[in-house]
């Protein structure tokens, strides 16, 4: 063989292999933007799940100067096409820079209080290629908040305790209370022993049963005792 076809063969070799890394190197572009496409769909669902109250932003790692790719409810005054922020920035110098930074507390531009979640997507390779990013203005749900705090508060002199119980005072609800806590002890009221028939009555006396009408009747005959006998174990 002449060494001019050695030659010609050679470089047909290395054309070969340069195409071939062309083609690998056009495959993987392809599917890092086809990845990024799909994660675009999310931020536009999302975003639009929560109108008005939370931005979505997509970002491409690939373009940092450029790398807005999506807005969704866009509260911070950014555009498409804006560049990267620190974290994007953080995620490209160090692939092994944390994927999910969740829940952190952030400010849009005009300082209204925000709290925020940044998701880092990797492609195949491990490269971060994209974040998603969810920032929540806090500041609509702040006086809401402190709306139903106020609500659900309480007069804290009477916390201790409660000046009533709005509970049922009627003969049912006691019978109920005593067969309850009978059972409690694996016994009918009746065949409870005097210290737990005296510390029964003392508990339904701490719970206010003993402000209704005939209630220490209804207690002596549920226990089988005398209605004098259920004052006494009163006291």
């Amino acid at each position: 063989m002449t060494q001019e076809r050695v030659a010609e063969e050679g470089a047909d070799r290395d054309g070969a292999d340069e195409d071939g890394a062309d083609e690998d190197g056009a495959d993987e572009d392809g599917a890092d933007e086809h990845l990024i496409r799909e994660a675009e769909k999310i931020a536009v669902a999302l975003g639009r799940m929560f109108p008005g109250l939370c931005e979505v932003v997509l970002h491409d790692l690939r373009h940092p100067d450029h790398a807005i790719r999506a807005i969704e409810n866009n509260l911070s005054g950014r555009q498409v096409g804006d560049s990267a922020t620190e974290l994007g920035l953080a995620r490209i110098a160090d692939p092994q820079y944390p994927s999910v930074i969740q829940n952190y507390p952030n400010q849009f531009p005009d300082g209204r209080p925000a709290k925020s979640t940044s998701i880092g997507i990797k492609n195949a390779a491990g490269e971060y290629i994209a974040a998603l990013c969810l920032n929540l203005d806090v500041s609509v749900l702040s006086p809401v908040t402190l709306a139903l705090s106020n609500l659900v508060a309480t007069d804290t002199e009477h916390r201790d305790r409660p000046l009533e119980t709005l509970r049922d005072r009627t003969a049912r609800e006691l019978r109920r209370a005593v067969e309850t806590r009978a059972a409690e002890r694996a016994a009918t009221p009746r065949s409870l022993s005097r210290e737990d028939k005296k510390a029964l009555v003392r508990q339904l006396q701490r719970d206010g049963y003993f402000d209704s009408r005939d209630a220490a009747q209804t207690i002596a005959d549920l226990l089988g005792v005398s209605r004098a006998t259920v004052y006494n174990y009163a006291k």
